[in-house]
């Protein structure tokens, strides 16, 4: 008897990649509300930071409340049914896996509060700005890593990459999204303190030649 095919879209699929594309209309909306006097590139990352901070708070929030209380596979409600399906992918979000709900109530707890605090800043231009951007960058890519690191260390016995569905939509791109984007924020936050270094060098050589020039207009008269 032949396989099953390999699972396509399913309507809670379909469903699932609507509320995705509402959230990030949602921040691309709350970037232009807030952001109009930033420049073009933090626009951009308002427009991350605002989309990160609503999918940790509305449907990672709600993952870590179902895990606490039971399991994504016990509860009820259309956010346990789109955790169900990412569940198909990864099924240790279907059993309340230590691993992974430690991971997520640090990241509702902590990277949430780090994002809002970083849009303040950006739109303030709040002189710790970089140093919010590169603790959540950190974070961002440390609950990846701890993500799915264990998990490749049993050799995957958790995933199910046999659909293009699971594999390239579920886990490639949902989660990879959360690696390239910290990992851009991080080099821009590397130039951005590079270029105040150079600025602080410059205005200290600066100051060093304006001290001496005195000395040397004295000297000139005294010859």
């Amino acid at each position: 008897m032949a396989p099953p095919p390999p699972p396509g879209l399913s309507l809670v699929s379909v469903l699932a990649l609507i509320a995705c594309s509402g959230q990030l209309l949602a921040a691309v909306l709350l970037a232009r509300r807030y952001g109009g006097r930033s420049s073009a590139t933090d626009r951009w990352i308002l427009c991350w930071l605002f989309y990160d901070v609503i999918v940790h708070l509305t449907l990672e929030g709600p993952f870590v409340y179902m895990s606490l209380v039971g399991t994504v596979e016990t509860s009820e409600g259309p956010l346990a049914e789109l955790w169900k399906e990412y569940g198909r992918a990864d099924g240790r979000w279907l059993v309340s896996d230590p691993t992974i709900v430690s991971i997520e109530i640090l990241t509702v707890g902590l990277d949430s509060l780090l994002g809002v605090l970083l849009i303040h800043a950006v739109l303030q231009d709040k002189y710790y700005r970089h140093f919010l951007q590169v603790c959540l960058s950190v974070c961002e890519l440390y609950g990846g890593w701890m993500t799915f690191a264990p998990d490749w260390l049993q050799g995957s016995p958790h995933l199910d990459t046999t659909s293009w569905l699971h594999l390239w939509l579920y886990l490639v791109f949902f989660n990879g999204v959360w690696v390239l984007v910290p990992a851009l924020l991080l080099g821009q936050s590397w130039l951005a303190l590079r270029r105040l270094h150079a600025l602080r060098l410059h205005t200290h050589t600066g100051d060093g030649l304006h001290a001496l020039r005195p000395h040397a207009d004295t000297h000139r008269k005294n010859m």
